[in-house]
């Protein structure tokens, strides 16, 4: 299992990222000095390849970044490989504005709704990634939603549930965590903390839960943290199941 470090949070380069596991690889490029899709576009090509040469020689890539949206990557990535994947994404957020929606404008905020087919001239037709059906997508523990995001999810076909009620979709999986699912009350330094959630503990229970299916083709954990709180270490044993740890020693 090889551990592929992209640190970036969309195209800026976070020379001080703290990866929670021992990167294996790391990702970095000249980016061009053009729009923040076309930059993002040209880091998330080399990530896509990278994925689809590791699932090819049949390994299980476990990428790890300072956003969601390198996730565009990874699934790309899988479906260059041949892997058609379902997505089970953990998240304290929705991640389904669009260019449109987001008043922000806040691209870390669109990731999951660009994957399930939404403006697909954004960057989606740059990496040739294909849609993945809403019906095959899970969003557990969202729970800091803009209007917007409510308003659509009330509609889609995503399936919402809870870290302690899984409700997991058929074929292939592609795992995404993002950390601050975690409840901010247990993980410092998160750029958008949001409380009331799950615990650490709980989380690595539902990471267990989703691994113990047997088809996690690829994991992506957004580890959406100011450095300097110590959050790589805390999240450390979140991953352990993924590396077939049976005991998830500090929680």
């Amino acid at each position: 299992m090889s551990v592929i470090c992209v640190p970036y949070h969309l195209d800026e380069r976070l020379p001080a990222f703290e990866a929670p596991v021992e990167v294996d690889e790391t990702i970095t490029l000249l980016l061009p000095d053009s729009g923040h899709w076309q930059r993002m576009a040209v880091l998330y090509d080399t990530v896509a390849d990278t994925v689809a040469k590791a699932v090819s020689e049949g390994d299980r890539p476990v990428v790890v970044s300072g956003d969601c949206t390198t996730s565009l990557g990874v699934v790309a990535g899988l479906q260059r490989a041949g892997v058609q994947p379902s997505i089970v994404w953990f998240d304290a957020h929705g991640d389904v504005h669009t260019p449109r929606t987001s008043l922000s404008g806040y691209l870390g905020g669109m990731p999951l709704r660009l994957l399930v087919g939404a403006h697909p001239e954004v960057i989606a037709d740059l990496l040739g990634l294909e849609a993945v059906p809403e019906a095959n997508v899970t969003l557990v523990d969202a729970r800091d939603l803009d209007p917007p995001e409510a308003e659509y999810l009330e509609s889609a076909r995503i399936t919402r549930c809870a870290v302690d009620d899984l409700v997991l979709p058929e074929g292939p999986i592609y795992l995404h965590v993002d950390f601050d699912v975690i409840d901010s009350a247990e993980l410092p330094g998160l750029l958008f903390p949001a409380p009331n959630g799950p615990s650490r503990k709980k989380v690595a229970k539902a990471v267990r839960k989703v691994l113990e299916t047997g088809r996690v083709v690829a994991v992506g954990g957004a580890c959406t943290w100011h450095a300097g709180h110590g959050s790589a270490e805390l999240v450390e044993p979140v991953l352990a199941p993924v590396f077939h740890e049976t005991v998830m020693t500090g929680l």
